[in-house]
């Protein structure tokens, strides 16, 4: 693969190691008059000596200088912001995938503080969170104009302790308070099952850390003879570039993979495929949802402009930009958007999603005895212009004819993976399109 190199394209960036300070580049060669910067930046000193003369409270030039970067950050887009020294410290504990919260990524949605997807295992997701609910209030404290970064600063905190969300979520009459007990957040972000008489193998990707390509290889190395795979992306929101492109590059033997392209020419790189260890011919779905962001959606959709892959699921979030954190003192950073992912079509993710191939709503599959077994492009800001944990139970239920059916778990719901009566009817419906690409195989 060309040019690839560590980078982030999820709601968590990674540090790059960036050291110069903004100031050094205030007057660097980029086309505009000097006398006009000049003039930009003396306006600035006015306004910021004004309030430090004039504003009703003692404020110091640091504070006034904080929250001026803070605004500009907030205003530039819904992924830009600044982070001083507590927030670029729970940045690198968060980004060594163990700290104390709940589990969820939160975006925001028309100013609203919205749910992008419950991490899987975690309180939140064990609690009931679900993608797209809106958070009212955190402890009784309205969420209304707050940040993203002072929510999840609250969010977070010692394991053990409660806290109560409360949420507005579509179809209910009225708000729902519901109480989260903190826990040591460190997710297992691959797990894998045979579909029991199916041959057919279930990989549940959950979020792209350093690890993931590496995980399912392993995870389809087990297993020789596949009818298909089914590649489970939904509710994952993002993490390393690197890992999306590996993840690819698995099942495509040849051509671009993802593009990326910013303002500075050295941020423009093509990934493409090799041949080398490549799955292609295994018949291949992918289940994604509105909680399937950024990574994933480059994951997703490169697959199905390569025609590699069956889309399955609803659309997703619509996230394709890149944030890369910046140092700006020791202590300080920025986090800021300095790219956009281009699918291999040439189509842009930011704000659109990627649509599937087949549309599947959530919902339970029916017995065979007829018994019942947030878009980008509505964030704040967003960048104009541009248009299950899978888990083994001991329980094996007998049925009717007195065989065993062994379950597996996902998105609270158990999913009993033989006699078709599988409750997850998004998984379902791509097991059965699996079972009709490997006749065609």
């Amino acid at each position: 693969m060309k040019h690839l190199k560590f980078a982030t394209i999820g709601f968590l960036a990674t540090l790059v190691g960036v050291t110069t300070l903004l100031s050094s580049t205030l007057f660097a060669e980029n086309g505009d008059n000097d006398k006009s910067r000049l003039a930009s930046l003396a306006k600035f000193t006015r306004v910021v000596a004004t309030i430090e003369k004039y504003y009703v409270d003692d404020i110091t030039i640091d504070a006034i200088v904080k929250k001026a970067v803070e605004g500009l950050l907030t205003n530039l887009d819904a992924h830009s912001s600044y982070l001083d020294a507590k927030h670029f410290k729970d940045l690198k504990i968060q980004t060594d995938g163990e700290f104390g919260g709940l589990g969820i990524t939160v975006g925001q949605r028309d100013g609203a503080l919205t749910v992008i997807a419950p991490m899987e295992g975690t309180p939140a997701e064990k609690a009931g969170i679900k993608a797209s609910d809106i958070i009212l209030k955190i402890n009784q404290q309205s969420t209304l104009n707050m940040t993203i970064d002072e929510a999840v600063n609250i969010m977070r905190g010692k394991p053990g302790t409660k806290i109560d969300l409360t949420v507005v979520r579509e179809g209910e009459n009225k708000p729902l308070t519901i109480t989260i007990i903190r826990d040591i957040i460190k997710i297992e972000s691959v797990y894998s099952r045979m579909i029991e008489n199916e041959n057919i193998l279930y990989v549940r990707v959950v979020s792209f850390d350093k690890n993931i390509v590496a995980d399912v290889q392993e995870a389809i190395s087990k297993h020789k003879n596949l009818k298909g795979i089914v590649l489970d992306l939904r509710n994952n929101p993002g993490g390393l570039l690197n890992q999306a492109v590996g993840l690819v590059d698995l099942f495509v033997d040849e051509g671009v993979i993802v593009s990326q392209k910013g303002r500075l020419s050295s941020e423009n790189a093509e990934y493409t495929a090799t041949k080398a260890g490549t799955i292609s011919k295994t018949p291949l779905v992918v289940l994604v949802n509105a909680g399937s962001a950024s990574a994933s959606e480059i994951v997703s959709g490169s697959l199905q402009d390569h025609k590699r892959a069956v889309i399955v699921g609803e659309k997703t979030f619509g996230k394709g930009s890149v944030q890369a954190v910046l140092p700006v003192v020791d202590d300080e950073a920025l986090r800021l958007t300095i790219a956009r992912y281009y699918l291999p079509s040439g189509r842009t993710i930011q704000a659109v999603g990627v649509t599937p191939d087949i549309v599947v709503y959530p919902g339970e599959v029916p017995h065979k005895d007829n018994e019942q077994a947030l878009k980008e492009k509505d964030l704040k800001k967003h960048l104009e212009g541009e248009l299950q944990k899978v888990e083994d139970t001991k329980e094996k239920p007998k049925s009717k004819n007195g065989k065993e059916k062994e379950t597996i778990k996902t998105a609270n719901k158990e999913i009993v993976s033989s006699e078709n009566v599988l409750k997850d009817l998004q998984l379902k419906s791509a097991i059965d399109i699996v079972k009709v690409l490997s006749i065609k195989k």
